[in-house]
Protein backbone atom coordinates (compact mmCIF):
# COMPACT_ATOMS: atom_id res chain seq x y z
CA UNK A 1 0.00 0.00 0.00
CA UNK A 2 1.32 3.15 -0.97
CA UNK A 3 1.66 6.53 1.75
CA UNK A 4 -1.40 8.19 -0.17
CA UNK A 5 -3.41 5.10 0.10
CA UNK A 6 -2.29 4.53 3.77
CA UNK A 7 -3.28 7.62 4.90
CA UNK A 8 -6.82 7.65 3.47
CA UNK A 9 -7.52 4.33 5.09
CA UNK A 10 -6.64 5.45 8.12
CA UNK A 11 -8.86 8.58 7.84
CA UNK A 12 -11.63 6.40 6.39
CA UNK A 13 -11.21 4.31 9.71
CA UNK A 14 -10.88 7.55 11.85
CA UNK A 15 -14.81 8.60 9.99
CA UNK A 16 -16.23 5.31 10.98
CA UNK A 17 -15.23 5.16 14.49
CA UNK A 18 -17.10 8.76 14.82
CA UNK A 19 -20.76 6.59 14.53
CA UNK A 20 -20.35 5.47 18.35
CA UNK A 21 -20.22 9.25 19.36
CA UNK A 22 -22.41 10.61 16.73
CA UNK A 23 -24.97 12.02 19.36
CA UNK A 24 -22.10 14.07 21.01
CA UNK A 25 -21.22 15.23 17.97
CA UNK A 26 -24.25 16.22 17.14
CA UNK A 27 -25.18 18.09 20.29
CA UNK A 28 -21.99 20.04 20.31
CA UNK A 29 -23.17 21.22 16.55
CA UNK A 30 -26.66 22.53 17.41
CA UNK A 31 -25.35 24.09 20.69
CA UNK A 32 -22.80 25.40 17.95
CA UNK A 33 -25.54 26.68 15.80
CA UNK A 34 -27.63 27.77 18.46
CA UNK A 35 -24.24 30.41 20.18
CA UNK A 36 -24.21 31.59 16.08
CA UNK A 37 -28.35 32.78 16.62
CA UNK A 38 -27.04 34.43 19.81
CA UNK A 39 -24.33 36.22 17.94
CA UNK A 40 -26.31 37.66 15.22
CA UNK A 41 -28.97 38.77 18.22
CA UNK A 42 -26.13 40.31 20.06
CA UNK A 43 -24.78 41.68 16.90
CA UNK A 44 -28.22 43.13 15.77
CA UNK A 45 -28.85 44.81 19.34
CA UNK A 46 -25.51 46.57 19.72
CA UNK A 47 -25.93 47.84 16.36
CA UNK A 48 -29.68 49.46 16.92
CA UNK A 49 -28.55 50.67 20.18
CA UNK A 50 -25.47 52.69 19.08
CA UNK A 51 -27.66 53.53 15.89
CA UNK A 52 -30.25 54.82 17.97
CA UNK A 53 -28.29 56.81 20.58
CA UNK A 54 -25.52 58.65 18.12
CA UNK A 55 -27.72 59.21 15.34
CA UNK A 56 -31.67 59.71 15.93
CA UNK A 57 -30.88 61.66 19.34
CA UNK A 58 -32.19 59.05 21.51
CA UNK A 59 -30.99 58.73 25.49
CA UNK A 60 -29.08 55.88 26.73
CA UNK A 61 -31.70 55.30 29.44
CA UNK A 62 -34.18 54.44 26.73
CA UNK A 63 -32.07 51.51 25.94
CA UNK A 64 -32.47 50.33 29.37
CA UNK A 65 -34.30 46.99 27.84
CA UNK A 66 -32.11 46.39 24.89
CA UNK A 67 -29.23 47.19 26.69
CA UNK A 68 -30.10 44.52 29.71
CA UNK A 69 -31.40 41.59 27.20
CA UNK A 70 -27.92 42.06 25.33
CA UNK A 71 -25.90 41.74 28.67
CA UNK A 72 -28.44 38.68 29.10
CA UNK A 73 -27.62 37.45 26.23
CA UNK A 74 -23.47 37.15 26.80
CA UNK A 75 -23.42 34.47 29.32
CA UNK A 76 -26.28 32.51 27.53
CA UNK A 77 -23.70 32.61 24.24
CA UNK A 78 -20.99 31.60 26.49
CA UNK A 79 -22.89 29.01 28.33
CA UNK A 80 -23.76 27.46 24.83
CA UNK A 81 -20.30 27.57 23.24
CA UNK A 82 -18.70 26.10 26.85
CA UNK A 83 -21.41 23.13 26.29
CA UNK A 84 -20.69 22.56 22.52
CA UNK A 85 -16.70 22.09 24.10
CA UNK A 86 -17.40 19.57 26.79
CA UNK A 87 -19.77 17.71 24.46
CA UNK A 88 -17.17 17.45 21.85
CA UNK A 89 -14.48 16.39 24.31
CA UNK A 90 -16.36 14.21 26.54
CA UNK A 91 -17.63 12.21 23.20
CA UNK A 92 -13.83 12.18 22.11
CA UNK A 93 -12.68 10.88 26.19
CA UNK A 94 -15.32 8.21 25.89
CA UNK A 95 -13.77 7.10 22.44
CA UNK A 96 -10.49 6.98 23.49
CA UNK A 97 -11.49 4.77 26.57
CA UNK A 98 -13.08 2.57 23.67
CA UNK A 99 -10.63 2.56 21.39
CA UNK A 100 -8.20 1.42 24.36
CA UNK A 101 -10.37 -1.66 25.57
CA UNK A 102 -10.64 -2.55 21.83
CA UNK A 103 -6.87 -2.52 20.96
CA UNK A 104 -6.04 -4.55 24.28
CA UNK A 105 -8.69 -6.82 22.92
CA UNK A 106 -7.48 -7.10 19.85
CA UNK A 107 -3.77 -7.85 21.18
CA UNK A 108 -5.06 -10.81 23.38
CA UNK A 109 -6.53 -12.21 19.90
CA UNK A 110 -3.62 -11.85 18.06
CA UNK A 111 -1.47 -14.04 20.96
CA UNK A 112 2.38 -13.87 21.99
CA UNK A 113 3.14 -15.44 18.86
CA UNK A 114 2.06 -12.13 16.70
CA UNK A 115 3.15 -9.78 19.49
CA UNK A 116 6.78 -11.69 19.34
CA UNK A 117 7.30 -10.22 16.33
CA UNK A 118 6.71 -6.81 17.13
CA UNK A 119 8.58 -4.09 18.78
CA UNK A 120 7.20 -3.73 22.35
CA UNK A 121 8.17 0.41 21.84
CA UNK A 122 6.02 0.37 19.39
CA UNK A 123 2.86 -0.88 20.88
CA UNK A 124 3.50 1.18 24.29
CA UNK A 125 3.57 4.33 21.97
CA UNK A 126 0.17 3.29 20.12
CA UNK A 127 -1.44 2.73 23.14
CA UNK A 128 -0.21 5.89 24.71
CA UNK A 129 0.51 8.38 22.77
CA UNK A 130 -0.81 6.97 19.76
CA UNK A 131 -4.82 7.14 21.01
CA UNK A 132 -4.41 10.32 22.66
CA UNK A 133 -3.60 11.85 19.31
CA UNK A 134 -6.90 10.50 17.89
CA UNK A 135 -8.36 13.15 20.37
CA UNK A 136 -7.60 15.86 18.44
CA UNK A 137 -9.67 14.89 15.22
CA UNK A 138 -12.83 14.10 17.08
CA UNK A 139 -12.79 17.41 20.18
CA UNK A 140 -11.56 20.01 17.98
CA UNK A 141 -11.59 19.16 13.71
CA UNK A 142 -14.55 17.10 13.30
CA UNK A 143 -16.61 20.10 15.80
CA UNK A 144 -14.52 22.62 13.37
CA UNK A 145 -15.95 21.02 10.38
CA UNK A 146 -19.28 21.51 12.23
CA UNK A 147 -19.01 25.25 12.53
CA UNK A 148 -17.52 25.69 9.52
CA UNK A 149 -20.33 23.81 7.34
CA UNK A 150 -23.02 26.09 9.84
CA UNK A 151 -21.48 29.19 11.23
CA UNK A 152 -20.53 31.28 8.05
CA UNK A 153 -23.70 30.46 6.01
CA UNK A 154 -25.98 31.30 8.70
CA UNK A 155 -24.08 34.50 9.12
CA UNK A 156 -23.66 35.19 5.53
CA UNK A 157 -27.45 35.15 5.12
CA UNK A 158 -27.83 37.97 7.68
CA UNK A 159 -24.83 39.80 5.97
CA UNK A 160 -26.61 39.94 2.64
CA UNK A 161 -29.77 40.72 4.21
CA UNK A 162 -28.28 43.65 5.44
CA UNK A 163 -25.47 45.06 2.87
CA UNK A 164 -25.41 42.43 -0.15
CA UNK A 165 -21.89 43.60 -1.33
CA UNK A 166 -19.87 43.09 2.28
CA UNK A 167 -21.98 39.64 1.77
CA UNK A 168 -20.55 39.35 -1.57
CA UNK A 169 -16.48 40.47 -0.23
CA UNK A 170 -17.11 37.67 2.35
CA UNK A 171 -18.23 34.81 -0.15
CA UNK A 172 -15.55 35.61 -2.26
CA UNK A 173 -12.64 35.49 0.31
CA UNK A 174 -13.81 33.11 2.36
CA UNK A 175 -12.34 29.80 -0.06
CA UNK A 176 -9.22 31.62 0.31
CA UNK A 177 -8.52 29.99 4.21
CA UNK A 178 -9.38 26.39 3.37
CA UNK A 179 -7.43 26.46 -0.22
CA UNK A 180 -3.84 27.95 1.65
CA UNK A 181 -4.95 25.46 4.51
CA UNK A 182 -5.00 22.63 3.08
CA UNK A 183 -1.96 24.14 0.48
CA UNK A 184 0.24 24.52 3.43
CA UNK A 185 -0.81 21.26 5.30
CA UNK A 186 0.10 18.80 2.60
CA UNK A 187 3.47 18.92 3.33
CA UNK A 188 3.12 19.31 6.99
CA UNK A 189 1.04 16.22 6.49
CA UNK A 190 3.96 14.14 5.38
CA UNK A 191 6.39 15.57 7.67
CA UNK A 192 4.16 14.54 10.29
CA UNK A 193 3.75 11.09 9.57
CA UNK A 194 7.42 10.62 9.59
CA UNK A 195 7.45 11.98 12.89
CA UNK A 196 5.46 9.88 14.34
CA UNK A 197 7.01 7.11 12.38
CA UNK A 198 10.08 8.33 14.30
CA UNK A 199 8.18 8.34 17.67
CA UNK A 200 7.75 4.45 17.03
CA UNK A 201 11.42 3.61 16.69
CA UNK A 202 12.57 6.14 19.83
CA UNK A 203 9.82 4.13 21.67
CA UNK A 204 11.17 1.08 20.83
CA UNK A 205 14.88 1.45 20.84
CA UNK A 206 14.91 2.94 24.15
CA UNK A 207 12.78 0.50 26.01
CA UNK A 208 14.85 -1.77 24.13
CA UNK A 209 17.80 -0.64 25.59
CA UNK A 210 16.17 -0.23 29.17
CA UNK A 211 15.35 -3.89 29.09
CA UNK A 212 19.19 -4.84 28.43
CA UNK A 213 20.63 -1.94 31.05
CA UNK A 214 21.98 -4.99 33.03
CA UNK A 215 24.04 -6.75 29.92
CA UNK A 216 24.92 -2.87 28.57
CA UNK A 217 26.84 -2.38 31.95
CA UNK A 218 28.66 -5.52 32.06
CA UNK A 219 29.87 -4.98 28.71
CA UNK A 220 30.62 -1.62 29.36
CA UNK A 221 28.41 -0.26 26.21
CA UNK A 222 26.17 1.96 28.29
CA UNK A 223 27.85 5.54 27.40
CA UNK A 224 27.65 4.24 23.89
CA UNK A 225 24.06 3.66 23.70
CA UNK A 226 23.53 6.80 25.95
CA UNK A 227 24.89 8.49 22.96
CA UNK A 228 22.91 6.67 20.18
CA UNK A 229 19.76 7.73 22.41
CA UNK A 230 20.99 11.77 22.26
CA UNK A 231 21.21 11.24 18.91
CA UNK A 232 17.70 10.01 18.28
CA UNK A 233 16.24 12.17 20.90
CA UNK A 234 18.39 14.84 18.81
CA UNK A 235 16.76 13.73 15.11
CA UNK A 236 13.31 13.40 16.70
CA UNK A 237 13.50 16.76 18.15
CA UNK A 238 14.32 18.62 14.67
CA UNK A 239 11.56 16.88 12.86
CA UNK A 240 9.38 18.23 15.56
CA UNK A 241 10.32 21.67 15.13
CA UNK A 242 10.30 21.44 11.02
CA UNK A 243 6.57 20.17 11.92
CA UNK A 244 5.86 23.25 14.08
CA UNK A 245 7.82 25.81 11.88
CA UNK A 246 4.71 24.40 9.24
CA UNK A 247 2.12 24.91 11.39
CA UNK A 248 3.27 28.43 11.99
CA UNK A 249 3.24 29.24 8.62
CA UNK A 250 -0.17 27.91 7.73
CA UNK A 251 -1.78 29.66 11.08
CA UNK A 252 -0.11 33.07 9.96
CA UNK A 253 -1.17 32.83 6.55
CA UNK A 254 -4.62 32.00 7.26
CA UNK A 255 -4.61 34.90 10.25
CA UNK A 256 -3.23 37.05 7.02
CA UNK A 257 -5.74 36.16 4.81
CA UNK A 258 -8.53 36.51 7.39
CA UNK A 259 -7.82 40.29 8.25
CA UNK A 260 -7.20 41.66 5.12
CA UNK A 261 -10.34 40.43 4.08
CA UNK A 262 -12.18 42.02 7.71
CA UNK A 263 -10.49 44.57 6.45
CA UNK A 264 -11.73 45.12 2.52
CA UNK A 265 -15.10 44.71 4.51
CA UNK A 266 -14.00 47.47 6.74
CA UNK A 267 -13.11 50.18 4.43
CA UNK A 268 -16.27 49.44 1.73
CA UNK A 269 -18.46 50.22 4.63
CA UNK A 270 -16.60 53.12 5.73
CA UNK A 271 -16.49 54.76 2.07
CA UNK A 272 -20.13 53.99 1.83
CA UNK A 273 -20.58 55.54 5.16
CA UNK A 274 -19.00 58.62 4.04
CA UNK A 275 -20.98 58.90 0.66
CA UNK A 276 -24.31 58.48 2.43
CA UNK A 277 -24.52 55.01 0.76
CA UNK A 278 -25.14 52.59 3.33
CA UNK A 279 -27.02 53.18 6.86
CA UNK A 280 -25.02 53.10 10.00
CA UNK A 281 -26.98 50.14 11.49
CA UNK A 282 -26.37 47.63 8.27
CA UNK A 283 -22.87 48.67 8.11
CA UNK A 284 -21.95 48.23 11.95
CA UNK A 285 -23.92 44.95 11.83
CA UNK A 286 -21.67 43.76 8.90
CA UNK A 287 -18.66 44.90 10.65
CA UNK A 288 -19.73 42.87 14.01
CA UNK A 289 -20.17 39.76 11.89
CA UNK A 290 -17.45 39.90 9.79
CA UNK A 291 -14.77 38.41 12.48
CA UNK A 292 -17.18 35.97 13.59
CA UNK A 293 -17.42 34.89 9.50
CA UNK A 294 -13.67 33.64 9.07
CA UNK A 295 -13.40 32.65 12.94
CA UNK A 296 -14.44 29.08 12.32
CA UNK A 297 -12.07 29.10 9.40
CA UNK A 298 -9.31 30.41 10.98
CA UNK A 299 -10.26 27.64 13.85
CA UNK A 300 -10.49 24.38 11.24
CA UNK A 301 -6.86 25.89 10.15
CA UNK A 302 -5.50 25.49 13.92
CA UNK A 303 -7.24 22.07 14.19
CA UNK A 304 -5.96 21.10 10.84
CA UNK A 305 -3.15 19.78 12.10
CA UNK A 306 -4.85 17.98 14.90
CA UNK A 307 -6.08 16.07 11.73
CA UNK A 308 -2.86 15.39 10.43
CA UNK A 309 -1.55 14.05 13.76
CA UNK A 310 -4.33 11.55 14.55
CA UNK A 311 -3.86 10.12 10.70
CA UNK A 312 -0.21 9.76 11.07
CA UNK A 313 -1.31 7.59 14.60
CA UNK A 314 -4.44 5.59 12.67
CA UNK A 315 -2.05 4.63 10.52
CA UNK A 316 -0.66 2.05 12.77
CA UNK A 317 -3.95 1.72 14.85
CA UNK A 318 -5.58 0.19 11.57
CA UNK A 319 -2.46 -1.98 10.53
CA UNK A 320 -2.88 -3.44 14.20
CA UNK A 321 -7.27 -3.64 14.22
CA UNK A 322 -6.84 -5.57 10.41
CA UNK A 323 -3.61 -7.73 11.40
CA UNK A 324 -4.67 -11.41 11.18
CA UNK A 325 -3.36 -14.17 13.53
CA UNK A 326 -0.92 -16.30 12.09
CA UNK A 327 -3.25 -19.23 12.34
CA UNK A 328 -5.21 -19.02 15.51
CA UNK A 329 -8.35 -21.09 16.65
CA UNK A 330 -11.32 -19.04 15.80
CA UNK A 331 -14.06 -21.55 15.86
CA UNK A 332 -17.28 -21.55 18.23
CA UNK A 333 -18.04 -24.55 19.67
CA UNK A 334 -17.68 -24.64 23.54
CA UNK A 335 -15.49 -26.53 25.11
CA UNK A 336 -17.33 -29.50 26.91
CA UNK A 337 -14.81 -31.40 29.45
CA UNK A 338 -15.26 -35.10 29.99
CA UNK A 339 -13.69 -35.79 32.81
CA UNK A 340 -14.16 -34.62 36.26
CA UNK A 341 -10.00 -33.97 36.69
CA UNK A 342 -7.88 -32.92 33.68
CA UNK A 343 -8.50 -32.59 30.13
CA UNK A 344 -7.33 -35.21 27.56
CA UNK A 345 -5.07 -34.45 24.79
CA UNK A 346 -4.47 -35.83 21.59
CA UNK A 347 -2.01 -34.90 18.86
CA UNK A 348 -2.55 -36.17 15.30
CA UNK A 349 0.52 -35.85 12.82
CA UNK A 350 0.51 -32.31 13.78
CA UNK A 351 3.17 -29.86 11.21
CA UNK A 352 3.34 -26.09 11.84
CA UNK A 353 6.10 -23.43 10.25
CA UNK A 354 6.38 -20.23 11.35
CA UNK A 355 4.91 -17.38 8.75
CA UNK A 356 8.72 -16.84 7.75
CA UNK A 357 9.74 -20.14 7.39
CA UNK A 358 6.94 -21.56 5.11
CA UNK A 359 8.27 -22.76 1.78
CA UNK A 360 11.42 -23.26 2.45
CA UNK A 361 13.28 -27.10 2.69
CA UNK A 362 15.38 -27.07 5.71
CA UNK A 363 14.56 -27.41 9.10
CA UNK A 364 13.09 -24.11 10.50
CA UNK A 365 14.00 -23.90 14.53
CA UNK A 366 10.73 -23.90 16.70
CA UNK A 367 8.69 -25.83 13.68
CA UNK A 368 6.95 -29.28 14.66
CA UNK A 369 7.03 -32.47 12.06
CA UNK A 370 4.51 -34.57 12.17
CA UNK A 371 4.09 -34.75 15.87
CA UNK A 372 2.04 -37.75 17.57
CA UNK A 373 1.53 -37.34 20.82
CA UNK A 374 -1.20 -38.43 23.93
CA UNK A 375 -1.62 -36.53 26.76
CA UNK A 376 -3.96 -38.44 29.57
CA UNK A 377 -6.16 -36.54 31.73
CA UNK A 378 -4.47 -35.49 35.25
CA UNK A 379 -1.08 -36.44 34.08
CA UNK A 380 1.50 -34.59 34.91
CA UNK A 381 4.01 -34.27 31.75
CA UNK A 382 7.64 -32.61 31.48
CA UNK A 383 8.55 -31.10 28.11
CA UNK A 384 12.13 -31.13 27.46
CA UNK A 385 14.24 -30.54 24.14
CA UNK A 386 17.26 -28.47 22.71
CA UNK A 387 16.61 -24.77 21.53
CA UNK A 388 14.22 -24.75 18.90
CA UNK A 389 12.95 -28.25 19.34
CA UNK A 390 9.33 -26.57 19.33
CA UNK A 391 8.52 -26.67 22.84
CA UNK A 392 6.99 -22.87 22.56
CA UNK A 393 5.29 -23.97 19.53
CA UNK A 394 3.39 -26.87 21.23
CA UNK A 395 2.29 -24.46 23.69
CA UNK A 396 1.29 -21.60 21.27
CA UNK A 397 -0.55 -24.81 19.44
CA UNK A 398 -1.98 -25.75 22.70
CA UNK A 399 -3.04 -22.44 24.04
CA UNK A 400 -5.10 -21.70 20.88
CA UNK A 401 -2.79 -19.34 18.94
CA UNK A 402 -1.91 -20.75 16.21
CA UNK A 403 -3.16 -23.68 13.69
CA UNK A 404 -1.27 -27.17 12.81
CA UNK A 405 -0.58 -26.73 9.71
CA UNK A 406 -1.58 -29.82 9.06
CA UNK A 407 -2.38 -32.91 11.40
CA UNK A 408 -5.41 -32.18 14.09
CA UNK A 409 -5.47 -31.51 18.23
CA UNK A 410 -8.07 -33.06 19.97
CA UNK A 411 -9.08 -31.91 23.83
CA UNK A 412 -11.35 -34.25 25.52
CA UNK A 413 -12.30 -35.70 21.90
CA UNK A 414 -13.19 -32.27 20.68
CA UNK A 415 -11.51 -30.54 17.57
CA UNK A 416 -9.28 -28.06 19.11
CA UNK A 417 -9.72 -26.00 16.38
CA UNK A 418 -13.75 -25.92 15.85
CA UNK A 419 -13.98 -24.52 19.76
CA UNK A 420 -14.43 -20.99 20.68
CA UNK A 421 -11.04 -19.67 21.72
CA UNK A 422 -12.81 -17.98 24.76
CA UNK A 423 -14.72 -21.05 26.42
CA UNK A 424 -11.16 -22.87 25.80
CA UNK A 425 -8.99 -20.76 28.01
CA UNK A 426 -11.23 -19.87 30.78
CA UNK A 427 -10.08 -23.59 31.34
CA UNK A 428 -6.44 -22.84 30.83
CA UNK A 429 -3.98 -21.50 32.71
CA UNK A 430 -0.43 -20.26 32.04
CA UNK A 431 2.00 -19.74 34.36
CA UNK A 432 5.02 -18.58 32.96
CA UNK A 433 8.62 -18.11 34.53
CA UNK A 434 8.21 -14.42 35.67
CA UNK A 435 3.83 -13.51 35.93
CA UNK A 436 2.39 -10.89 35.23
CA UNK A 437 1.83 -9.09 38.34
CA UNK A 438 0.00 -5.74 37.57
CA UNK A 439 -0.57 -2.36 39.52
CA UNK A 440 -3.84 -3.23 42.08
CA UNK A 441 -5.06 -4.59 45.21
CA UNK A 442 -3.89 -8.78 46.29
CA UNK A 443 -7.77 -9.57 45.60
CA UNK A 444 -7.28 -8.64 42.86
CA UNK A 445 -4.52 -9.85 41.14
CA UNK A 446 -5.78 -13.22 42.47
CA UNK A 447 -9.39 -12.62 40.72
CA UNK A 448 -7.75 -11.57 37.22
CA UNK A 449 -8.96 -14.46 35.63
CA UNK A 450 -12.41 -14.16 37.92
CA UNK A 451 -13.11 -11.06 38.34
CA UNK A 452 -16.39 -11.54 39.59
CA UNK A 453 -15.03 -14.01 42.12
CA UNK A 454 -16.64 -13.86 46.00
CA UNK A 455 -13.91 -13.02 48.87
CA UNK A 456 -14.17 -16.64 50.15
CA UNK A 457 -13.38 -17.94 46.70
CA UNK A 458 -9.94 -15.73 46.26
CA UNK A 459 -9.26 -16.62 50.03
CA UNK A 460 -9.18 -20.31 49.36
CA UNK A 461 -7.58 -20.04 46.16
CA UNK A 462 -4.91 -18.43 47.88
CA UNK A 463 -4.64 -20.70 50.42
CA UNK A 464 -4.63 -23.38 47.97
CA UNK A 465 -1.71 -21.74 46.38
CA UNK A 466 0.54 -21.20 50.20
CA UNK A 467 -0.19 -17.20 49.66
CA UNK A 468 -1.76 -16.83 53.35
CA UNK A 469 0.94 -16.81 54.83
CA UNK A 470 2.57 -13.74 53.40
CA UNK A 471 -0.45 -11.73 52.42
CA UNK A 472 -1.40 -12.19 56.09
CA UNK A 473 1.58 -10.14 57.31
CA UNK A 474 0.75 -7.17 54.09
CA UNK A 475 -0.28 -3.77 55.56
CA UNK A 476 -4.61 -4.24 54.41
CA UNK A 477 -4.09 -8.09 53.79
CA UNK A 478 -6.11 -8.67 50.59
CA UNK A 479 -6.38 -4.89 49.89
CA UNK A 480 -3.18 -4.45 50.00
CA UNK A 481 -1.95 -2.24 46.82
CA UNK A 482 1.04 -4.13 45.00
CA UNK A 483 2.78 -1.76 42.45
CA UNK A 484 3.24 -2.52 38.90
CA UNK A 485 5.45 -5.79 38.40
CA UNK A 486 4.69 -7.01 42.09
CA UNK A 487 8.04 -4.57 42.83
CA UNK A 488 7.01 -4.83 46.93
CA UNK A 489 7.12 -9.01 46.42
CA UNK A 490 9.53 -11.40 46.44
CA UNK A 491 10.04 -14.04 43.51
CA UNK A 492 8.20 -16.77 45.27
CA UNK A 493 5.26 -14.46 46.23
CA UNK A 494 4.49 -13.13 42.50
CA UNK A 495 4.58 -17.04 41.44
CA UNK A 496 2.55 -18.20 44.57
CA UNK A 497 -0.13 -15.31 43.03
CA UNK A 498 -0.08 -16.84 39.82
CA UNK A 499 -0.77 -20.08 41.01
CA UNK A 500 -3.47 -18.76 43.32
CA UNK A 501 -5.27 -17.59 39.80
CA UNK A 502 -4.65 -21.04 38.32
CA UNK A 503 -6.60 -22.68 41.65
CA UNK A 504 -9.00 -19.65 41.14
CA UNK A 505 -9.93 -20.49 37.59
CA UNK A 506 -10.72 -24.49 38.43
CA UNK A 507 -8.15 -24.63 35.44
CA UNK A 508 -8.54 -27.93 33.78
CA UNK A 509 -4.89 -27.97 32.13
CA UNK A 510 -1.95 -25.77 33.32
CA UNK A 511 0.95 -25.10 31.18
CA UNK A 512 4.01 -24.29 33.25
CA UNK A 513 7.48 -22.52 31.75
CA UNK A 514 9.63 -23.94 34.76
CA UNK A 515 7.58 -21.99 37.59
CA UNK A 516 10.90 -22.49 40.35
CA UNK A 517 13.26 -20.85 38.36
CA UNK A 518 15.46 -18.52 40.21
CA UNK A 519 13.39 -19.21 43.84
CA UNK A 520 14.96 -20.05 46.85
CA UNK A 521 14.52 -23.55 47.91
CA UNK A 522 11.63 -22.02 50.36
CA UNK A 523 9.97 -20.64 47.93
CA UNK A 524 10.58 -23.67 46.03
CA UNK A 525 8.86 -25.99 48.26
CA UNK A 526 6.09 -24.37 48.85
CA UNK A 527 5.23 -23.72 44.82
CA UNK A 528 5.83 -27.87 44.41
CA UNK A 529 3.45 -28.46 47.54
CA UNK A 530 0.73 -25.87 45.23
CA UNK A 531 1.43 -28.41 42.29
CA UNK A 532 1.13 -31.32 43.83
CA UNK A 533 -2.75 -30.42 44.94
CA UNK A 534 -3.02 -28.57 41.86
CA UNK A 535 -1.85 -32.00 39.97
CA UNK A 536 -5.34 -33.61 41.62
CA UNK A 537 -7.15 -31.32 39.58
CA UNK A 538 -5.47 -30.43 36.55
CA UNK A 539 -3.45 -31.92 33.88
CA UNK A 540 -0.09 -30.46 33.71
CA UNK A 541 2.25 -29.72 31.25
CA UNK A 542 5.55 -28.09 32.18
CA UNK A 543 8.60 -26.75 29.93
CA UNK A 544 11.28 -28.06 31.78
CA UNK A 545 14.48 -26.34 32.38
CA UNK A 546 15.68 -27.86 35.47
CA UNK A 547 16.92 -31.32 36.61
CA UNK A 548 14.47 -31.01 39.77
CA UNK A 549 11.32 -30.20 38.06
CA UNK A 550 12.02 -34.24 36.10
CA UNK A 551 11.74 -36.15 39.21
CA UNK A 552 8.04 -35.17 40.03
CA UNK A 553 6.86 -35.77 36.21
CA UNK A 554 4.38 -38.80 35.37
CA UNK A 555 5.80 -38.99 31.93
CA UNK A 556 9.10 -37.12 30.39
CA UNK A 557 8.54 -36.18 26.55
CA UNK A 558 12.16 -35.15 24.62
CA UNK A 559 11.59 -33.10 21.17
CA UNK A 560 14.30 -32.63 18.76
CA UNK A 561 13.51 -30.68 15.42
CA UNK A 562 9.82 -30.60 16.10
CA UNK A 563 9.89 -34.32 16.49
CA UNK A 564 9.67 -36.77 19.82
CA UNK A 565 12.03 -38.88 20.09
CA UNK A 566 11.96 -40.02 23.23
CA UNK A 567 9.62 -40.37 26.06
CA UNK A 568 8.98 -42.28 30.14
CA UNK A 569 9.94 -42.02 33.33
CA UNK A 570 13.04 -39.85 34.55
CA UNK A 571 14.97 -43.22 35.68
CA UNK A 572 13.58 -45.08 32.45
CA UNK A 573 15.61 -42.79 30.21
CA UNK A 574 18.53 -42.57 31.81
CA UNK A 575 18.94 -46.12 31.43
CA UNK A 576 18.87 -45.33 27.29
CA UNK A 577 21.43 -44.04 25.59
CA UNK A 578 19.88 -40.97 23.71
CA UNK A 579 18.79 -37.34 23.43
CA UNK A 580 17.74 -37.18 26.90
CA UNK A 581 21.34 -38.38 28.51
CA UNK A 582 22.69 -35.72 26.83
CA UNK A 583 20.58 -32.88 28.14
CA UNK A 584 21.17 -33.98 31.13
CA UNK A 585 25.32 -34.43 31.02
CA UNK A 586 27.12 -31.77 33.40
CA UNK A 587 27.95 -29.71 30.98
CA UNK A 588 24.83 -29.67 28.56
CA UNK A 589 23.40 -25.80 29.32
CA UNK A 590 20.48 -26.31 26.50
CA UNK A 591 17.93 -28.08 29.01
Amino acid sequence: MTTDESLRSAERWLRRRRGGIRAWLAGAALLDWAAVVVLVAQAGLLARILDQVLFHGAAVADQQKALALLLLLLPLRSALLWGADQCSAEGAVRLQQRLREELLKKLRRLGPAWLSGQASGDLVATLGEGIEALAGYYSSYLPAMSRVMAVPPTLLVFVFFRDWLSGLVLLATAPLVPFFMILIGKGAQRRNQRQWRALARMSSHLLDRLRGLSTLKQLDASRREAEVVARISEDYRLRTLSVLRIAFLSSFTLEFFATVSIAVVAVLVGFRLYWNQLTFFDGFFALLLAPEFYLPLRRLGSAYHDRMEAIAAAERLVEIFSAVPPGAVAGTAPFRPAHGEGVEIVLRGVGFRWPGERGRGEEAPGALNGLDLRIAAGERVAVVGPSGAGKSTLFHLLLGFLRPDEGEIRVDGQPLADLDPESWRHRLAWLPQSPRIFHGSVAENIALGRPDAEPEAIEEAARRARCLEFIERLPSGFDTVIGEGGRSLSGGQRQRIALARAFLRDARLVLLDEPTASLDLASEALIRNSLEELAGQATLVVIAHRRQSLHHADRILVLNEGRLVQQGSHRRLLREEGLYRELLAPCATTL
